[in-house]
């Protein structure tokens, strides 16, 4: 199947208020290119320079979302264009995005990135660190970010009970600090699952699913 056979098909069954990230990074232009002349506009990449170069290339109506872990000094490269960044997961990280989306007069949305799975090699916070993030004057004084949901990965696992059980998890957080409104934080989204495990994320509330090897084929 093509690359647009793949995407329409992977769409038309997702539920309507769940956004698809197209997760393109290291595929070519050209790929990239046939999922957008499908209808696709939101596209996730993990590496700053590579995602860059495609936003040089390609049409400007597209959403790019930083979804990899970030390096504070890679920041400023993508403040210019990127519309969500998904992996915020530490106070600096987000320090420094503020600073820079200051610069460029701009706000910029996040997604706090939660620890959930049980291998060491995720990133993300802890309950804890969450809970700090979000009463910290520090973060309530950032006027050039809005958190606007949580994100997680879970373990890279066939036992589909511990997923759900660490999807459950991060939507119980999500629930729990979503009435928590202020100018700059106002969780509206949930982003968790991929190719593997997106059916199981949105029945347990995904509503934002990134999804590369099913539409564009393994790497």
């Amino acid at each position: 199947m093509s690359i647009a056979d793949n995407l329409l098909q992977i769409k038309s069954s997702l539920p309507e208020n769940v956004t698809l990230v197209a997760v393109s990074k290291t595929k070519p232009v050209s790929d990239l290119m046939e999922a957008y002349h499908a209808g696709q506009r939101i596209f996730g990449e993990n590496k700053i320079q590579e995602m860059t170069e495609k936003w040089q290339q390609m049409p400007k109506d597209i959403e790019w979302h930083m979804i990899g872990h970030v390096q504070s000094n890679k920041v400023k490269y993508m403040i210019p264009y990127v519309k969500l960044i998904h992996g915020v997961d530490s106070l600096k990280l987000l320090k420094e995005i503020n600073r820079l989306a200051a610069k460029w007069r701009k706000k910029v949305d996040c997604l706090l990135q939660i620890h959930i799975a049980e291998e060491e090699t995720k990133f993300g916070l802890d309950d804890n660190e969450l809970v700090e993030i979000l009463n910290s004057e520090e973060f309530k004084n950032m006027q050039n970010i809005r958190v606007i949901g949580l994100m997680g990965m879970a373990t890279f696992t066939d036992n589909q009970e511990q997923i759900k059980r660490e999807f459950d998890h991060l939507k119980s957080l999500f629930d729990k600090h979503k009435s928590q409104k202020t100018e700059n934080c106002q969780l509206n989204t949930l982003s968790m699952g991929m190719s593997g495990d997106y059916q199981l994320a949105i029945e347990c509330g995904s509503t934002m699913v990134r999804i590369g090897s099913s539409i564009f084929g393994t790497r």
